[in-house]
C-alpha cells in the first residue's frame, strides 16, 4: 500500500467529505483567467464552467481550469453530453471533475464513471504529463492513483426519468455527487420556474435521500435566486451550492449600480 501524501488535492471534494458546504459560481461568459481570481477572491470554494449552455472553446476553459487549481478553487467542467473522447480532452486540460446534465439510468452514469476514470474503475486513456500534477514526470500509476483520486463524478438529475433511477444512479461506484438542475427539472415536472412547488421540493428530498443512502454528496443546483430554499435543503443533507453564474451577478450587480443614480 502507498501511504504518501497525495500531490494533488481536490478542496471541494475535501470539503465536502468532512460534511462541510461548498459554494461554487459558474462561468458562462468571462473567457479569460481572471475569472479564477475574481472566484477566489470572493470566497468560492469551487467553479464550473458550462460548456453545455455557453459557446466556451476547450482552450478556454482549460486556462481557466489551470488557474482555478493554482488558486485551490476546485474546477469542474459541465459538458454538453457523454461523449468520452471530450470528456477526455476536458479532463487532460485540467478539470478537476465532470457534471453531466440529464443523467435517466444507472448505465449513463457508469458510463460517465468510465470516461472519467483510468482503469480498473474506468477506460480513459492515461495522457501522460497532467496539467492537474503540473506536468511532473511521475509513475503512469502514480499519475493515474492522484487523478482518479481527485476528480470528482456528477451527474446531473434534470427529469422524471432520473429522479426514477435516482437510488440506482447513487449506488454507482465512482459517482461522487449528484447536482439537482432545478430548472429544467421544475420544467419536466410541469411547474416550470416554481422553485417552491411541492413536487420540486419532494424531488430534492429523494435525491438527498437516495445519495445519504449511498455515502454520495447532494449538490443544489437552480436555486441561485432563493437562499431561503438553498438554506433548507443544506440543513437537510446537501453539500454542494450553485450560487449563479458570471452573466447574472454582472447584470445584477450593473442593474443595481444605475438605480444608484435614479
Amino acid at each position: 500500500m502507498n501511504n504518501e501524501a497525495p500531490l494533488l488535492r481536490n478542496h471541494a471534494k475535501e470539503k465536502l467529505s468532512r460534511g462541510e458546504t461548498v459554494y461554487s459560481m459558474t462561468v458562462r461568459l468571462v473567457r479569460t483567467v481572471d475569472i479564477a481570481s475574481i472566484a477566489y477572491t470572493a470566497g468560492f470554494d469551487s467553479i464550473y464552467i458550462d460548456m453545455e449552455h455557453s459557446s466556451f472553446s476547450l482552450e478556454a476553459a482549460g486556462q481557466i481550469c489551470l488557474a482555478s487549481n493554482h488558486l485551490g478553487v476546485t474546477p469542474l467542467v459541465r459538458v454538453p453530453g457523454l461523449d468520452p473522447s471530450f470528456i477526455a480532452r476536458v479532463m487532460d486540460s485540467g478539470a478537476m471533475g465532470i457534471i453531466v446534465p440529464g443523467v435517466e439510468s444507472a448505465e449513463e452514469a457508469r458510463a460517465l464513471v468510465r470516461a472519467v476514470k483510468h482503469a480498473p474503475l474506468g477506460e480513459r486513456s492515461l495522457a501522460g504529463a497532467a496539467p492537474q500534477l503540473h506536468y511532473r514526470t511521475l509513475p503512469a500509476d502514480q499519475v493515474v492513483r492522484e487523478l482518479d483520486s481527485a476528480s470528482m463524478v456528477v451527474p446531473m438529475i434534470e427529469s422524471q426519468a432520473g429522479l426514477d433511477a435516482v437510488e440506482a444512479i447513487a449506488s454507482v461506484d465512482g459517482v461522487d455527487m449528484i447536482l439537482v438542475g432545478a430548472n429544467d427539472l421544475s420544467v419536466e415536472l410541469g411547474v416550470a420556474g416554481q422553485m417552491d412547488h411541492p413536487r420540486v421540493h419532494e424531488a430534492y428530498l429523494q435525491v438527498i435521500k437516495a445519495c445519504q443512502a449511498n455515502g454520495k454528496s447532494v449538490g443544489i443546483g437552480g436555486l441561485g435566486g432563493r437562499p431561503d430554499l438553498i438554506r433548507k435543503y443544506l440543513d437537510l443533507g446537501a453539500g454542494y451550492v450553485s450560487t449563479g453564474n458570471d452573466i447574472s451577478f454582472l447584470s445584477g450587480a450593473a442593474a443595481q449600480k444605475r438605480q444608484q443614480f435614479e
